[in-house]
């Protein structure tokens, strides 16, 4: 014990987690009195970090106060009953966990802790929250799951930094529409397993919403607004008695996985057919057919469907692999659609014209699969249009009058059959942020073609020749958030790409990567990172050190061994905390 408090005075840490301590000794809180005659007392550190985890703790003296540079106190794991007013004293106090103990309230105190980022109190006797910790404006995560709190404080939304709020467990009816309509940069919402009959109609203001879990509710019906929550990738709603779904599930572009198992469902909504899915669970639902538009649902690897009473299709289909159902329901679509390209002319002039008029008051120009192999000139009436979109045509080059739109912002140029990097078009276009040049037979990103798009937000090139990225100079797009390098056989990531300070989500999907580099690590902002269907067998520990801000990777289809199943089936959370737990000790 000496030789740990010794260390703490010229660290400012000690951790006596695992010591079967029943009382926290005295010298912790007396640390810089206790100097030995070895040290020289006027270089000692105020306690800053504190563990006291697993232990057998029963009381948490008073004596608290006088840690008063203390920023992390862990004291998880114990036995306590109640935390002493003296709590509310440690201003500086930046996380706190006191999960896995006995307590039955939380004191008002912990108002005082207006530093406070990080708040754990799961797994205790709690009935609410104090109202108080609405006075912790800074915090930004709170977990309280599995207590008995039967209503969220209304003073919580005056914590408008929130990112992730996990409830799951408790005896919640309701999640008021005050609270969620303030908590507008949330990415994380955990509400699972409590007893909640409505979902909040708010819902929709939570535009950074990537996780969503309200599974083992009962939940009636899930609102249309939740086509607000526009960055939504993983969305739980298992377990609960929803009858049918709303149209709007389907404006979500960013869902990656919906489970909705265990529910009253009797269909499958047409217009959620456009999701890019790789995970649709409607296992143990009333499903008596399916829509054959699922078949068009070709990012699908995972499709749960037992426990319905589907009669339409065979059993051997139903239970058998996706891409087999897939494929026979591809096969009973009706044929009737027009191939692009094959409208009367006078029909596609009326259509151009329409897309033209449109364009002068909402500044955005659509031609998408009109089989145009040139793009009219009578088009360009507007140099202030900020959206254009081209895609399904065949389009081999971009006219010479979009150099005048200055203003755009979105340029959509999936599916045409553009071969040549338009650089001298994209060095016109100051303003651009999102450019997708996906499915197109692009060869080639000539040397200093990226400089011209600095303010670059979001790059699509899936679907072109790996041979594409082999001088790309990522690093010129020092605003970039999101990457999209699906279907290009790359073998390896190409290295500049580490280097992109401002990603948040990075698709490397159906790809033929083997591996990922250590230097993974120094994407520090990811948010997403899809790896799914490539040929990866290990994953490098460094990716743990991404879990703070990592919340959806996607690993399907990767021959992964050096991962357990039970850890990969848990999802993104105990991935990532498998791999940072297999990090030497620092």
């Amino acid at each position: 014990m000496d030789r740990l408090l010794k260390q703490a005075r010229s660290s400012g840490s000690l951790n006596l987690s695992n010591r079967s301590l029943r009382e926290v000794p005295n010298e912790v809180y007396k640390n810089l009195e206790v100097v030995g005659e070895d040290e020289k007392w006027w270089e000692g550190v105020e306690l800053q970090k504190l563990i006291l985890a697993h232990n057998e703790l029963e009381v948490l003296r008073e004596d608290v106060k006088n840690l008063t540079m203390l920023s992390i106190l862990n004291i998880s794991h114990n036995k306590l009953s109640s935390l002493p007013a003296a709590i509310g004293e440690l201003s500086l106090l930046k996380s706190l966990d006191v999960s896995f103990n006995s307590l039955t309230c939380i004191p008002e105190d912990i108002g005082s802790l207006t530093s406070l980022v990080k708040l754990d109190c799961s797994n205790n006797l709690l009935n609410e929250l104090p109202h108080s910790l609405g006075n912790c404006i800074d915090l930004m995560e709170l977990k309280a799951t599995n207590n008995s709190i039967a209503k969220l404080p209304d003073e919580l939304a005056k914590c408008l930094k929130l990112i992730k709020v996990d409830i799951e467990g408790n005896k919640l009816t309701i999640i008021p529409e005050n609270i969620l309509r303030c908590w507008t940069i949330l990415t994380e919402f955990n509400a699972a397993k409590n007893l909640l009959t409505t979902f909040p109609d708010s819902i929709g203001v939570l535009t950074k919403l990537i996780r969503l879990d309200f599974h083992q509710n009962k939940i009636l019906l899930i609102p249309s607004s939740i086509m607000g929550c526009c960055s939504l990738a993983e969305f739980y709603m298992g377990t609960n008695m929803l009858s049918s779904l709303p149209e709007e599930l389907g404006a979500l572009s960013r869902l990656g996985t919906l489970d909705l198992h265990s529910n009253q469902l009797k269909e499958f909504p047409v217009e959620a057919c456009k999701l890019q899915l790789s995970v649709l669970d409607l296992s143990n639902n009333s499903l008596s057919s399916l829509p054959p538009e699922i078949g068009n649902m070709t990012s699908l690897r995972k499709l749960l469907l037992n426990g319905n009473p589907i009669r339409t299709i065979r059993s051997s289909l139903v239970s058998g692999p996706t891409l087999a159902l897939l494929k026979y329901l591809r096969s009973r679509l009706s044929s009737t659609a027009e191939a692009p390209g094959s409208s009367s002319s006078p029909i596609k002039v009326d259509v151009i014209a329409k897309a033209t008029r449109l364009s002068l008051s909402s500044k955005e120009l659509s031609l998408s699969g009109l089989g145009l192999t040139t793009v009219p000139s009578t088009v360009w009436e507007t140099d202030e249009v900020v959206k254009v979109d081209l895609s399904r045509n065949s389009i081999t080059e971009l006219p010479n009058e979009m150099t005048t739109c200055s203003s755009l912002q979105v340029l959509i140029l999936s599916g045409n059959k553009i071969t040549q990097w338009p650089g001298v078009i994209l060095s016109s276009l100051p303003s651009l942020s999102s450019l997708k040049l996906d499915n197109n037979p692009l060869s080639k990103i000539p040397p200093g073609s990226l400089e011209v798009l600095a303010k670059l937000e979001i790059l699509d090139l899936t679907g072109n020749a790996s041979s594409l990225l082999d001088s790309s100079e990522f690093p010129l797009l020092p605003q970039l958030k999101e990457l999209h390098l699906r279907r290009m056989k790359l073998s390896h990531i190409p290295p500049s790409i580490l280097s992109l300070q401002q990603l948040r989500v990075l698709d490397l999907s159906q790809n033929l990567l083997v591996s990922l580099p250590e230097d993974v690590k120094n994407l520090t902002c990811l948010q997403e990172l899809d790896l799914s269907n490539n040929n990866i067998a290990a994953l490098p520990s460094e990716l743990g050190l991404l879990e703070p801000h990592l919340q959806v990777l996607k690993l399907d289809g990767n021959p992964l061994r050096s991962i357990r199943r039970p850890v990969l089936d848990r999802g993104t959370k105990a991935i990532l905390k498998y791999l940072k737990d297999k990090l030497p000790e620092q």
